[in-house]
């Protein structure tokens, strides 16, 4: 596998969209020394990220793209905030399990950018409708951390254009405590929009490690 000259960051709603395009990373130099960054709006739902990263990987300059899927998600255990990080080590998915590569570097990254920000790490799993209630315990039971519709999704086809690093970094924004009805009407929303448009800086340098030669 070929170092990945191009990064492509995939989301599905308009809302997450925007956070990421205005982060402050998108300035000049911000890339220096990694590719070409692509943000993705693929639509929501796991279908439409399917369909929108095949077709987005078959271009030639994302052929062998790493791919991060990134947006907001719904905390899965006790304690979590609106705000806080969460890093996949894998995504699951009804075709399977998706391991993602070099967590502990990005996981790294992001501290360095988000200090004081808390960083979970462990599976992500997918669904194709919000989760609510007793539905999130019983997610929890089989060991995941955070829910979300389009990640597994995302990183199997990415996995299936062809073998290449990928991630999936979420913002939790809402959690067993903190419920949240609609993105952007209440503080967790808030928070939560504010630590999306910070994340770019630790996916460039997580794609820069990418490109450093190994030993």
């Amino acid at each position: 596998m070929r170092p990945p000259e191009a990064l492509l960051v995939a989301c599905a709603l308009g809302i997450e969209h925007l956070a990421l395009r205005s982060s402050r990373a998108a300035g000049p130099g911000a890339g220096a020394g990694a590719g070409p960054v692509t943000l993705l709006r693929t639509g929501m739902g796991p279908e439409q990220a399917r369909r929108a990263v095949s077709a987005a990987l078959r271009s030639e300059p994302l052929r062998t793209a790493a791919v991060i899927a990134s947006g907001f998600c719904a905390g899965l255990a006790p304690g979590m905030h609106p705000g806080d990080l969460v890093v996949a080590d894998e995504t699951r998915g009804p075709h399977g399990t998706t391991p993602c590569t070099a967590t502990d570097a990005l996981v790294a990254a992001l501290a360095r950018a988000l200090p004081g920000r808390t960083v979970h790490t462990g599976p992500l799993t997918g669904s194709d409708h919000v989760v609510r209630g007793p539905e999130r315990a019983a997610l929890r039971a089989t060991g995941a951390l955070a829910v979300d519709m389009e990640s597994a999704a995302t990183l199997h086809a990415a996995f299936a254009a062809g073998p290449r690093p990928v991630a999936a970094v979420r913002v939790v924004v809402d959690a067993p405590e903190h419920e949240l009805v609609r993105i952007g009407t209440v503080r967790g929303g808030i928070s939560a929009f504010r630590v999306l448009r910070a994340v770019l800086p630790a996916f460039l340098e997580w794609h820069r490690s990418l490109l450093l030669p190994r030993r």
